[in-house]
């Protein structure tokens, strides 16, 4: 007994500091309630990462329904950030959004730009707010004035004044540069307009981080499709500025962009930088315009031909009569100011790119055969393969 007596002392001796700390271990119930010691977002982060987690970011996206908010919501959502999404119009615009996050990740709310209270609302719970909201020609509601200036300051502003921490905006590139006109007398009015909408977002955000892209091609763009368009054309021939001879265009692919806005997001240095988001190659527009035809299958023997429209008046015309005949969502989205923006060369001023941002440029040529497979002549026909010449690619000029 007195041996077993000090067999059990020294056991005692050798479990003491874990038997006490079990008995201060405190079991908690599932209805107790738990007082948080930090109440920002962060603390809150919960899972792994992916669309059923949250990453601690509550992001607030305007203009999500349009064709780069839809990549900026599925990225975002791949990251597990619980998204508010406002919306102006019919709910049906972005209800395939509610798959970009998990069930309570993506909340909608209708609004309108001139409406404060709606934007405080959309804003108040949110640390990043992305103001993608943009227009390519004018309408009886709206004016390029009022969506890019008026509006972009008035989202600045308000974000502001609710806290929130960083505010991304969506400028364009080539605004900084004054221009004489080729289709209007002293240039174009979206360029200008997105170039003030800078200055009025920095007025009240100076922190922003603001991006600059050249044309964004991809799924349902205006930039292919608007090349490829039957309305683009005349008959068989296509009619471009100066024959699309001496212009440099740097397309940048929309997955890029959208993982550039994304990655600006969790990077902490991005706040208050511009960046120039532009494609990883510079192709003349003619050799881009002929390259897309030639990967359409409607090259010189489909009877394609490509020429300088100022000696086309009625092509003038059509451009004109688009614009004002069908001034809510003209044909082709074809105005008078994006045949003017065609005629414009992409220049890059130095800025950080979307390279400095951790992303990976795409080429447009990995790309080109699946975006305009659509738009193919003859494009039901099961060919067989080697049937077809592979179309030539366009001859560029690698960025630096």
């Amino acid at each position: 007994m007195m041996a077993l007596h000090k067999n059990v002392q020294k056991l005692g001796l050798e479990l003491g500091p874990r038997i006490t700390a079990v008995a201060v271990t405190q079991h908690r119930n599932n209805s107790d309630v738990r007082y948080l010691t930090r109440t920002d977002p962060a603390s809150l982060r919960r899972g792994r990462g992916g669309r059923s987690s949250f990453s601690g970011v509550v992001a607030t996206i305007f203009g999500a329904s349009g064709f780069v908010g839809r990549y900026v919501c599925n990225r975002l959502g791949k990251t597990g950030t619980q998204m508010i999404i406002p919306y102006r119009g019919d709910h049906y615009d972005v209800r395939q959004l509610r798959l970009c996050g998990d069930l309570g990740q993506v909340l909608f709310m209708p609004f309108h730009l001139c409406d404060e209270d709606a934007i405080r609302k959309a804003v108040k719970h949110s640390s990043v707010v992305v103001n993608l909201i943009g227009r390519d020609w004018e309408t009886r509601n709206f004016t390029f004035e009022e969506v890019h200036v008026e509006g972009a300051a008035r989202l600045a502003r308000i974000s502001k004044e609710m806290g929130v921490e960083k505010f991304i905006h969506i400028s364009t590139l080539n605004g900084n540069r004054e221009f004489e006109g080729y289709m209007v007398p002293g240039g174009s009015k979206f360029l200008k307009t997105k170039a003030a909408s800078e200055d009025a977002v920095r007025a009240f955000f100076p922190e922003a981080t603001i991006f600059r892209p050249s044309d964004v091609y991809g799924q349902e763009d205006r930039f292919l499709r608007y090349y490829s368009g039957i309305w683009r054309r005349q008959g068989r021939m296509v009619p471009l500025p100066m024959g699309g001879v001496g212009i440099w265009k740097q397309p940048v692919y929309v997955s890029d962009l959208a993982q550039g806005i994304v990655n600006a997001v969790n990077d902490h240095t991005a706040a208050g930088k511009t960046y120039e988001a532009v494609g990883p190659r510079r192709y003349e527009l003619a050799e881009l315009v002929d390259w897309f035809h030639r990967v359409m299958r409607k090259g010189e023997t489909w009877g394609y031909n490509r020429y300088d429209m100022k000696w086309d008046p009625i092509f003038k015309l059509k451009v004109i009569l688009t614009d004002k005949l069908n001034p809510s969502w003209p044909i082709n989205t074809l105005t008078p100011d994006k045949v003017e923006r065609e005629s414009i060369t992409d220049e890059t001023t130095g800025l950080p790119t979307l390279e400095d941002l951790g992303v990976t440029l795409t080429k447009m040529e990995d790309r080109i055969m699946w975006e305009l497979r659509p738009f193919k002549a003859a494009s039901y026909y099961d060919e067989e393969l080697g049937e077809f010449e592979k179309p030539a690619p366009p001859k560029f000029i690698a960025a630096t």
